[in-house]
């Protein structure tokens, strides 16, 4: 019911403007309030980016790879408000989800409607100091600096006990970070600037390109 519902929604969709106004739509059908404003983050000085909501139909398009399972467990570095939660519950997806948000207000903010649903989570702290060992998944949109995603990615590296698959939305100028290391391999790439309608037209969600890869790692590689 909930896709078909969404379908129909696609057929008023013609502009950037109404493509958000849908996913505000979407999150407080299952949130109870919008996840489209978290925000600029305090804590630049330590690496961190503002953090941004993922689209919908972009999630829509990088969940199918993550391949989840009964016994998966992903991680969303950089949750913000939860939209990556919100699709995790939506959608149905076996397993279970964690955010971590480096910001006490907006961890809350996502915290507060989270709360009910037993297979997600929302953890205030830095990913830095978090033990990595349990998760399978993670997922990053741009949470932070080159020098804190080379940290996160040694972490990972010296942390992981069994294979683990990233995806790293809107990673501009960053792929090369994963190139090389031992471990770790490309399953897939693209980019994301435009959003097709049901009318076959498309126009613009981002100014420019947003480059996506898709790894996984192999601590036994």
């Amino acid at each position: 019911m909930h896709n078909r519902t969404t379908s129909l929604k696609r057929l008023d969709i013609s502009n950037k403007d109404q493509l958000f106004a849908a996913d505000e739509q979407r999150d407080i059908a299952l949130c109870g309030r919008s996840l489209a404003e978290p925000g600029t983050t305090r804590f630049a000085k330590q690496g961190a980016h503002d953090p941004t909501p993922t689209p919908y139909f972009i999630l829509e398009e990088l969940f199918p790879e993550l391949r989840l399972s009964d016994d998966s467990h992903l991680l969303d570095v950089g949750c913000g408000t939860g939209r990556v939660l919100s699709f995790f519950v939506q959608s149905g997806l076996p397993g279970k989800a964690t955010g971590i948000e480096l910001d006490p207000d907006i961890a809350e903010y996502a915290r507060a409607w989270t709360r009910r649903f037993e297979n997600v989570d929302v953890l205030c702290g830095n990913a830095l100091e978090m033990p990595l060992d349990a998760f399978t998944h993670v997922y990053l949109f741009n949470p932070f600096d080159t020098n804190v995603l080379m940290q996160f990615i040694m972490k990972i590296e010296a942390e992981a006990r069994r294979s683990l698959t990233l995806v790293h939305m809107s990673d501009n100028g960053e792929t090369y970070s994963y190139i090389g290391r031992s471990g770790w391999s490309l399953l897939r790439q693209g980019e994301f600037q435009s959003y097709r309608t049901a009318t076959g037209r498309s126009f613009h969600v981002y100014d420019c390109p947003q480059h996506f890869s898709i790894w996984r790692f192999d601590p036994e590689a």
